[in-house]
């Protein structure tokens, strides 16, 4: 009984039944409103229409005793007081001695001169104490006589009565029928609130696959569990990836500090002298340069995904800049037996940040020379494997591509390719620290673009997409 008593206090507490209560009341009074100016004008209409009879009655009566003489006149009221209805009157001489009618005796409500009034008479015949409302007016006849008709509204009183009772029971009714819709409405809500709940206390126990579940009515819950959804796959995609950024830091920064204390180690060993000594510490410092570079990557990373950039953006030509950026590789391209070709339009305006899109574009260069190199080992000399870097318009967007002729990525692991510390060859005996894509994925992030990773039989080609700035109309 408790917990009953406490799933309905918790259900009347909702904000969905505290609307749905709100909303029946304002219903509720709004109806009595109408009810009541309804009720109110049919009364009147009603009394309106007995007084328009009672002084058409009045004036009928008052020309008939001016043509009468006093007994004439007396057998006139005697014979309307005779027909059944519910019509009264009372006639009575110059004394106050009832002459005629059906009225035990003379109103004191009623009074000559004045518009009429309510009063309670008894019916001749009836048990004492079964009192009844009428409403009369005075008629003025000749002669010193003194007369009062009116008519029985007990019937307008009962057909009133039961208007009022109609109408209370039907706003008791509708008071319950609301109360239920508030109980039930809050019930549904609450129990769809709960299964958020119950979700969010698995989540935070640990289990990162439960979803919030949708009904399919595409109502505001809905609505909120697909945005609610939405987030639960993008922080379990991002817990994911951090998981897997630790398990790669294990595999690819160990080692190079291993071989960095091996180093300094040996130096420390080997008495070789002051010329040792600065070997082993040139070696030393060149590691902790690559130690520090793949920091220096990840922390970049790590801004870019936060959104987070120093330098402002500003309107430029991306085709200009591709170029520019791969010139500066084509002596290294020449070192490694390559042909670097430059293919880039002018007037490819985009706004971004130059150095950020400048490090991407060198990213991908730099990637295409080193797993080209083996390609270009088995060409002869009048057959160079070659490096092409393009830029174009594509619609509405700007995009630029760099394609080698290196092994290329297996469609099922160009997605896995663009985050941290991926890299595809398990023996890890290439140099390199698996950011060069995710960087240049960020940096497309950054600007509200795209990377995809196309095949270039043989090799891969890697495409950048970034919104071009809108001309001015």
């Amino acid at each position: 009984m408790t917990a009953l008593s406490d799933r309905i206090l918790r259900m009347v507490s909702t904000q969905a039944f505290g609307l749905a209560a709100a909303s029946a009341a304002a219903f509720i009074a709004v109806a009595a409103l109408i009810v009541g100016v309804l009720f109110w004008q049919t009364n009147t209409l009603l009394t309106d229409q007995v007084v328009d009879e009672l002084r058409g009655e009045a004036a009928e009566l008052a020309e008939t005793a001016a043509t009468l003489d006093a007994k004439s006149f007396a057998d006139t009221v005697r014979a309307r007081s005779r027909k059944a209805g519910s019509s009264l009157y009372y006639l009575a001489d110059d004394g106050g001695a009832r002459v005629a009618g059906n009225l035990p005796e003379l109103p004191d409500e009623v009074v000559a001169g004045t518009s009429g009034g309510v009063f309670h008479y008894m019916r001749e015949g009836e048990a004492a104490g079964k009192e009844r409302l009428a409403v009369g007016i005075a008629v003025e006849v000749p002669g010193g006589q003194h007369m009062v008709i009116g008519r029985d509204v007990e019937q307008q009183v009962a057909f009133a009565d039961k208007i009022k009772r109609t109408f209370l029971w039907g706003f008791g009714a509708l008071a319950v029928a609301a109360l239920i819709a508030g109980l039930a409405v809050g019930r549904s809500v609450l129990r769809r609130i709960e299964a958020i709940n119950a979700t969010s206390r698995s989540i935070m126990a640990g289990d990162l696959s439960r979803r919030i579940p949708v009904t399919g009515k595409e109502d505001e819950l809905d609505e909120l569990s697909h945005s609610l959804n939405t987030m639960l796959d993008r922080i379990e995609q991002l817990m994911n990836g951090l998981r897997e950024v630790s398990d790669n830091i294990a595999h690819d920064l160990k080692t190079p500090l291993n071989r960095l204390r091996n180093s300094a180690e040996a130096a420390l060993r080997e008495a070789r002298g002051a010329e040792g000594y600065r070997e082993g510490l040139e070696a030393t410092i060149e590691k902790a340069d690559e130690l520090i570079k793949t920091f220096n990557a990840l922390l970049l990373i790590a801004r870019l995904e936060a959104g987070v950039v120093e330098e402002s953006a500003e309107v430029f030509d991306l085709g200009r800049l591709v170029h520019d950026v791969a010139e500066l590789y084509e002596p290294v391209a020449e070192e490694a037996g390559l042909a670097l070709a430059i293919d880039t339009g002018q007037g490819i305006e985009v706004r971004a940040n130059r150095q950020l899109v400048g490090q991407a574009v060198a990213n991908l260069v730099d990637n295409a020379i080193k797993y080209s190199a083996a390609a270009a080992a088995g060409c002869g000399a009048d057959q160079m494997a070659t490096v092409v870097v393009e830029a174009r318009v594509d619609g509405a967007s700007a995009e630029f591509s760099v394609a080698d002729r290196g092994p290329g990525i297996d469609p099922k692991d160009r997605d896995r390719a663009l985050r941290r510390f991926v890299r595809l060859e398990k023996s890890r005996t290439q140099p390199g620290t698996g950011l060069g894509l995710s960087l240049v994925a960020a940096v497309a992030r950054l600007h509200n673009g795209s990377v995809r990773l196309e095949d270039n039989a043989p090799g891969l080609r890697v495409v950048v997409t970034l919104p071009m700035v809108t001309p001015a109309a």
